[in-house]
């Protein structure tokens, strides 16, 4: 018990033990008296708060035996005699000492019969001060008490203890008999039982099951939090948004100081909403950048230093896997830190990361290029005057070789050897082919079938002489048909050209290309993802899912896509396939 509560129990004692008004007829009930009766006439009565212990007496039998009964007990008629509200510990002390002789009349106070709110409150007020009666004692006195009508107030102002005591033990109202009475068998630890008050009664009964099992393999401690939890219980003290937004059930741990959530999923879109609210404020205060750890990352503090923002500084957001959420004001990495000092020294300027890796620039590239291309099919006047460019000007190319469209991956020669555009101008190669009377090109020596030769096959093609001949045999529009797919075919992949000319076309790949499985494994930059969340999904969507791992959010990108969710923009095209190409991060290079 509280030890600050001591004075005030000691006075509701006082009034029990002393004070006339309970046993001499001033009170406007039946008064109670002082009298002596025989042991044998006394039995326990059933709404004694004492259970446990009741019989644990070794520590009475001497001053009994030196000294007698000095303190009465509290007792009320029944139809065997009376029985005892208060003073079970000193009827079985005088039990024992009946085994050695004959026992003197014990002194009593009887009170009036069938009240027993007023017994209970007796009882407790009794046992309160004495040897500590375990929780199920307390639930099952507390719990008489309410079901009379008394609020909690009302109980913890009886008996001079916290309103959150009487929580405590009104909570075990929850727990199911088999795990009650193996606690009072001292079969589960108290610790264990006080977990056990924020379960359900299906999860009771499951963990009871795993405690009666052979194995005996029912988890305990923070095993039991992480079992009834899923793993994660959510302190609500980690919660930076509102709590009031929250509308599932909030747990309360009424042995502990915390609370937890219920809706882990539920938390974690309010926080991180609040965490990108959080983000958007420190760019809108100024930090060059504001970087957002991996929920659960680890933050190694010696492996950054402090830089200030006027210099540079960063702002790094940390979040625990139970929600907890550290803002890192004025950071750099000692890789960057170190960056920055050498290019003060070096007079260097500053490169920023791009946020596409060099195969994605590769993907995108050799997209747009094919594309590009394609299109110029349909515009000779313009290959007629690009041609006289390149003759006069050069490129990479003009030698003249054909654009070998190479690919670092298998993936992405796949993903763009099967694309919309690279079969239309695979088709138009196979009709020049024939327009020439070369056949198809399957049965060529060369290593591949472009008109247009590669450095590589020079001298294994056919003779200029023959190719003049076929041209000779075809009109005007023919020939330029042909000059235009090979300043197609000859069209340097990689260069601004490609840019200058989606511009002129007004290109929109949305016509050629869709997001296929190899651009979404290319994506790595989670700001620029996130950004793609919210043009798909929506920004609400975006500010939910803005801790979530890059997978997680690239396959809502793709659920909305592919009509599983609802999407907030139809036929979506990333802005890095706009004309002209466009980022997700302003400060990117």
């Amino acid at each position: 018990m509280d030890a600050r509560r001591w004075p005030e129990v000691q006075a509701r004692l006082s009034v029990w033990r002393a004070s006339p008004a309970h046993f001499n007829g001033s009170r406007k009930d039946k008064p109670m008296q002082l009298t002596h009766l025989n042991l044998h006439d006394l039995k326990p009565s059933s709404v004694n708060v004492r259970k446990k212990d009741g019989k644990a007496v070794g520590d009475l039998l001497p001053s009994i035996r030196s000294l007698g009964i000095l303190q009465p007990l509290l007792v009320r008629p029944n139809c065997e005699g009376y029985e005892i509200i208060a003073g079970q510990r000193r009827y079985h002390a005088l039990t024992v000492l009946a085994e050695d002789g004959a026992i003197d009349p014990v002194p009593c106070i009887v009170m009036d019969d069938g009240d027993d709110a007023k017994a209970i409150e007796a009882s407790l007020a009794e046992n309160i001060a004495r040897l500590p009666m375990d929780e199920i004692d307390q639930y099952k006195a507390f719990a008489t008490l309410a079901a009379k009508g008394e609020t909690v107030a009302d109980i913890a102002t009886r008996f001079g203890v916290t309103e959150r005591l009487v929580n405590q033990r009104l909570a075990i109202a929850n727990i199911i008999d088999p795990i009650l009475n193996a606690y009072r068998r001292d079969e589960i630890r108290p610790d264990t039982l006080r977990i056990l008050t924020m379960a359900t009664p299906r999860q009771q009964k499951a963990w009871w099951k795993l405690h009666k099992s052979e194995d005996n393999n029912a988890p305990l401690g923070r095993a039991l939090k992480d079992w009834l939890f899923g793993g994660t219980h959510i302190p609500v003290g980690n919660a930076l948004f509102d709590i009031a937004d929250y509308t599932a059930p909030i747990i309360s741990d009424l042995f502990g100081e915390d609370r937890y959530f219920s809706d882990s999923d539920l938390f974690w879109q309010l926080q991180s909403t609040a965490v990108a609210e959080a983000r958007e404020a420190f760019k809108q205060d100024g930090w060059t950048d504001v970087v957002l750890m991996e929920v659960g990352n680890y933050w190694p503090s010696w492996d950054y230093r402090n830089v200030a923002k006027e210099d540079g500084g960063k702002v790094f957001i940390t979040c625990t896997r139970d929600g907890e959420v550290t803002f890192h004001e004025g950071y750099l990495t000692a890789k960057e830190a170190d960056r920055r000092d050498n290019q003060a020294e070096t007079g260097d300027a500053k490169t920023e990361r791009s946020e596409l890796t060099k195969a994605m620039q590769t993907y995108l590239g050799l997209h747009r290029h094919a594309v590009v291309r394609t299109e110029l099919l349909s515009h000779p006047d313009v290959a007629l005057r690009l041609s006289v460019a390149h003759m006069i000007a050069g490129s990479g190319l003009w030698a003249v070789e054909a654009e070998p469209q190479r690919a670092p991956s298998e993936a992405i020669a796949e993903s763009v050897t099967t694309a919309k555009a690279n079969e239309a101008f695979a088709a138009e190669r196979q009709a020049i082919w024939g327009m020439l009377g070369l056949g198809n090109g399957d049965d060529d020596d060369a290593s591949d079938n472009t008109i247009v030769p590669r450095r590589q096959d020079y001298g294994s093609r056919r003779s200029p002489s023959d190719i003049f001949a076929a041209l000779m045999e075809l009109d005007d529009a023919a020939v330029m048909r042909v000059l235009t797919f090979v300043m197609a075919e000859s069209l340097e992949a990689h260069t601004p050209m490609i840019e200058a000319l989606g511009l002129q076309f007004n290109t929109d790949m949305r016509d050629w290309w869709t997001p296929d499985e190899t651009f979404f494994d290319l994506l790595r930059d989670k700001e620029a993802i996130n950004a793609m969340v919210a043009e798909v999904a929506g920004e609400t969507t975006a500010k939910a899912y803005v801790t979530a791992t890059a997978k997680v959010q690239k396959s809502i990108i793709t659920a909305c896509l592919g009509g599983i969710r609802e999407a907030q923009i139809a036929n979506w095209l990333p802005r890095y396939m706009l004309f002209p190409a466009q980022s997700y991060k302003p400060h990117a290079a």
